[in-house]
């Protein structure tokens, strides 16, 4: 139906998370009919992203220079380090600044189920970090599924031998929640989790 080049845009993009094939197809048009001032611009920046951004040798975060911004930043506290799965998670932690130390992306977590094991993440550049010394905690803000916990305690065992307290995030009812529409799941863990006013 379409030409060639028009099917190559609609599948490049229907591989983006969260766009299926009808999302694909209406951000292809769009793109299509705002050719000079959204889809031209949009290569550019996707050109120079592609040839700019890299993996900071220390962190694992995306950023032009490195090591990143934030672990480069001698304001940060280099004693705390927040380890997270994804850079993604590193920039919502960023977004409600409520954290000055450094991070440590995984790349993942653990999954027997999809082949994901201890050597395809950022686990062994993780313990050099803490073995080096002046680690005073490490915070584990892996995500609050099956395969997030598994990694968490995973990390623990590993960091074990080290005198560094481990701490996790706190999981339970969000700011603003009500308790009729949480799952069971949340709610048992934030009943668990109570303390004092």
């Amino acid at each position: 139906m379409n030409g060639p080049e028009i099917e190559r845009l609609i599948q490049l993009l229907g591989r983006l998370p969260g766009l299926g094939p009808r999302s694909a197809r209406r951000a292809a048009l769009h793109l299509l009919k705002k050719r000079e001032t959204l889809m031209q611009p949009l290569g550019t920046a996707l050109a120079d992203a592609a040839r700019a951004v890299r993996a900071c040798s220390i962190c694992g975060n995306l950023d032009t220079i490195d090591p990143c911004s934030i672990c480069s930043d001698h304001r940060r506290d280099a004693g705390l380090i927040c380890v997270v799965e994804d850079v993604g998670d590193l920039w919502a932690m960023e977004r409600g600044r409520i954290f000055s130390g450094r991070y440590h992306v995984l790349g993942g977590s653990l999954s027997a189920l999809d082949g994901i094991g201890p050597e395809e993440l950022n686990i062994g550049s993780l313990v050099m970090r803490v073995s080096a010394g002046g680690i005073r905690e490490v915070i584990m803000a892996t995500n609050a599924t099956v395969d997030g916990q598994t990694t968490a305690h995973y990390l623990a065992e590993r960091l074990a031998e080290h005198d560094v307290p481990l701490t996790r995030l706190a999981h339970g009812v969000p700011v603003g929640g009500e308790l009729d529409w949480l799952d069971d799941g949340t709610l048992a863990t934030a009943f668990k989790a109570r303390r004092a006013l």
